[in-house]
């Protein structure tokens, strides 16, 4: 069987994170440690990042998910999470490349399961290790999700009225790009709503 490219990036991604020097990338994420595993929470589910290969739930990641985690596990910095304020994904450096697809991706996406997720709202959270909006983030509804130990989202649902239609914003905790590089920052988005949608239709 051919190895995915992903698969690849995944791999070479491990082997850079297990050739670093002395340190404690337990701590970074943070994570429990068992052995050379590192273990923690992703996307909802339960992580397991080896020398050479990661695992959601039990059964291994080859897709994009694997390389968040795996960019996750090598870039992220000792910084505890600073949540708030909460910013727009277009005002952290370097992402005008990936804003479109992000929009697309991770906001626009939700739209057409707007009701749904209002009326399991409570189950995401649950699910996604998710809170309380702050009190100043408007919109019909709102609500937070943890995809990533260190990395906070805040999704804001508005509903049509005469002048807009509706819309769906997912901001970032402050200083998410501590962890992880723009482009992933921004797939973090895209595979969250993807959880979303799986979590109300599954």
């Amino acid at each position: 069987m051919v190895e995915s490219n992903y698969a690849g990036i995944i791999r070479n991604n491990l082997k850079k994170l297990y050739e670093q020097g002395p340190g404690s990338p337990e701590n970074r994420l943070p994570a429990a440690k068992d052995g050379n595993r590192l273990m923690f929470e992703a996307f909802g589910e339960s992580c397991v990042v080896s020398p050479d290969t990661i695992t959601l739930s039990g059964q291994e990641v080859t897709d994009p998910r694997g390389i968040i985690i795996s960019l996750y596990a090598l870039h992220a910095s000792a910084d505890p999470c600073v949540v708030t304020p909460f910013r727009a994904y277009r005002e952290f450096a370097d992402t005008a490349p990936y804003a479109a697809a992000f929009h697309a991706r991770t906001e626009q996406a939700l739209v057409p399961c707007a009701e749904s997720i209002a009326a399991k709202v409570d189950v995401i959270r649950n699910l996604l290790n998710g809170g309380d909006p702050p009190a100043e983030a408007g919109g019909d509804f709102a609500f937070t999700v943890t995809p990533l130990p260190k990395i906070r989202l805040c999704y804001i649902f508005y509903a049509a009225d005469e002048e807009f239609p509706a819309s769906v914003t997912c901001l970032y905790s402050s200083n998410a790009p501590a962890f992880l590089p723009p482009d992933a920052l921004a797939d973090t988005g895209e595979y969250t709503s993807k959880k979303i949608i799986q979590i109300i239709t599954g």
